[in-house]
């Protein structure tokens, strides 16, 4: 199945420590978060990747334009440099398109703006490029063919540390939890889709606002309940963490390992 990831957001909270880097080229360990989405998906053999690029776009090609491929894989030097033979390679079997789909653009917009590259496709799948996991992807689909819906997407607690407050009727407080121990789920991405989705959809609107309406209006939207590692990166400190994690060797969301 081809693989749409939504790459053009400004990701202005990371601004600040990002400067004019886009948030998905802002790096875990040696290479941009990207690329580790984009990994995850090729480990369960989704190679042929659309990106959806808006805010510095050039940044995103240019990277994929000049892969340095020996920066995370072994390689032999021989003839005083002239001649590096690699191991292993990335991406030497990856399908990438990239597509420029408008900086101001919504998720639904980036989407129907790369429509006619899914022509053909009964199935697809599609995510953000910020957020990792360890979710068995195969499942997920496997789950979702057998349901019949049209959308499905993965059911996360959420990764950052706020608390819920409880209010009674005369605003005392009546309880205080940590999110992660309530019962709340938020929307964490790992999409996939049949073509009918595009049916639901007109010009302009979000994703998961009025497609995604019509869909639960119709039963056809389901919810992929997932209570195992998933984090995403908005904010500086969650960029920290994942780093944390990756030079601890103790980075879940890496399958392929």
């Amino acid at each position: 199945m081809k693989v749409v990831l939504f790459c053009g957001g400004l990701g202005t909270r990371l601004r600040d420590q990002s400067g004019e880097i886009p948030k998905p080229m802002v790096k875990i360990g040696y290479r941009p978060i990207l690329w580790h989405v984009m990994k995850y998906y090729a480990y369960y053999g989704h190679k042929d990747f659309i990106l959806c690029l808006g805010y510095r776009a050039d940044a995103i090609k240019e990277f994929f334009l000049n892969y340095n491929e020996w920066v995370t894989n072994d390689f032999t030097l021989e003839n005083g440099g002239k001649d590096i033979f690699l191991q292993q390679s990335d991406i030497s079997d990856w399908r990438i398109t990239c597509v420029d789909t408008g900086i101001n653009s919504n998720i639904g917009q980036r989407l129907k703006a790369v429509q006619k590259y899914l022509e053909g496709e009964d199935y697809f799948l599609a995510n953000y490029s910020d957020g990792l996991s360890d979710l068995p992807l195969p499942e997920m689909i496997n789950a979702f063919k057998k349901g019949g819906q049209i959308g499905s997407f993965l059911c996360v607690k959420p990764s950052q540390s706020f608390s819920v407050v409880s209010l009674t009727e005369n605003d005392r407080v009546e309880k205080i939890e940590f999110v992660q121990e309530t019962n709340f789920y938020i929307n964490g991405g790992y999409f996939v889709f049949r073509k009918e989705l595009f049916n639901y959809m007109k010009d302009g609107e979000e994703l998961v606002c009025e497609p995604f309406e019509r869909l639960i209006a119709e039963n056809k939207l389901m919810g992929y309940k997932y209570d195992k590692f998933w984090h995403c990166m908005d904010t500086f400190k969650e960029q920290k963490q994942l780093n944390e994690m990756y030079e601890k060797g103790n980075a879940p969301w890496e399958v392929w390992k």
